[in-house]
């Protein structure tokens, strides 16, 4: 198939995006498929070949069967180029408007699971209300107890996160994540292992990769964007050193947690697994990094599926799903 593939953006994750971009260009090359750039600049435009391209609603964009689009963060994984993509009837790779708008919003997608799956405590803060009764906000957050993760609710790659260790920090850590969201959330510490589980298919009954875990050996102590981005900066452990029921609730969660906010395609669940046995969800993300550093291709590759393969299925399910939900009448 001819298939064009996004990357940049207008978000601060245009660089990981061109990172991820170019691995996944490689492997659906590899898969026999006929590759077809596309970059989105930092300013919006979208460039082929030098030129910018001229979007047309219902013309599908260059002749392609399908788009994968290999963005992270605002503008272009939060529902807004989904739609975009609707708009140009052409089947895309990933999650469609809502549940990648739902996704990216970690309040709502907190929101949305309270009572259905096991997370760590957190609130929510909108910044006209830090403003307004700081005072009473920092009461209200000392239920959370310390450290506390101060967190931009709509960006990804660990970007404007800070971890909190003191009442004190707890202010100015506010006011550097509302430089990039007006929406944080603030979540409660735990002290289990970070265990990562990527999820592929459509429908019912997707699939659940072999869980894995992060294990820090930058220094950090906690798993920052250097952490992630940068070689050495973390080991994966595939699988995660748990005992095997507990992994299997790592992969049921996984797929339940997929399934509850409606995604496709792909997906990596993020957990913590505390005592060895309680497994709490965090999130959810909906275009993960496929960077040579990144879990979501390790953890299928353990898991025995090769990553031209992988590519090669996540196309499949994107025009899969293409064909689904038009075959309804609107």
């Amino acid at each position: 198939m001819r298939v064009a593939v996004l990357a940049g953006g207008r978000s601060s994750e245009h660089d990981v995006s061109l990172s991820s971009a170019a691995a996944v260009r490689g492997g659906i090359a590899a898969a026999g498929h006929e590759v077809v750039p596309v970059t989105i600049e930092r300013d919006g435009d979208w460039i082929h070949e030098g030129q910018t391209l001229s979007l047309k609603p219902g013309g599908g964009l260059l002749g392609a069967d399908v788009v994968f689009p290999v963005l992270h963060g605002p503008f272009g994984e939060d529902g807004t180029l989904q739609g975009l993509l609707e708009l140009l009837d052409v089947p895309y790779v990933g999650a469609g408007v809502l549940a990648s708008s739902l996704c990216m919003d970690k309040v709502v997608f907190k929101d949305v699971l309270a009572g259905v799956v096991p997370q760590v405590p957190y609130a929510g803060l909108r910044e006209p209300r830090w403003r307004a009764e700081p005072e009473a906000v920092l009461e209200e957050l000392a239920a959370l107890g310390l450290p506390v993760f101060v967190k931009p609710a709509r960006l990804g790659s660990s970007v404007g996160i800070a971890k909190v260790r003191t009442a004190d920090e707890l202010g100015p850590a506010l006011d550097g994540a509302f430089a990039h969201d007006s929406l944080v959330i603030v979540e409660g510490f735990s002290p289990g292992l970070e265990v990562e589980c990527s999820v592929l298919g459509f429908g019912a009954s997707p699939e659940a990769s072999v869980p894995g875990e992060i294990v820090l050996t930058s220094g950090a102590d906690w798993y920052d964007y250097e952490a992630k981005y940068t070689d050495g900066g973390m080991e994966l452990v595939v699988p995660a050193r748990l005992p095997e029921p507990v992994l299997e609730e790592v992969r049921r969660l996984a797929v339940e947690t997929f399934v509850r906010v409606g995604c496709a395609g792909l997906a990596r669940v993020d957990f913590f697994v505390e005592d060895g046995e309680r497994v709490l969800v965090n999130e959810l993300n909906t275009m993960p990094g496929f960077t040579k550093t990144s879990v979501y291709p390790k953890l299928w590759e353990a898991s025995g599926l090769p990553f031209p393969q992988l590519c090669d299925r996540l196309i499949a399910l994107a025009v899969e799903r293409f064909e689904a939900e038009r075959s309804v009448a609107f």
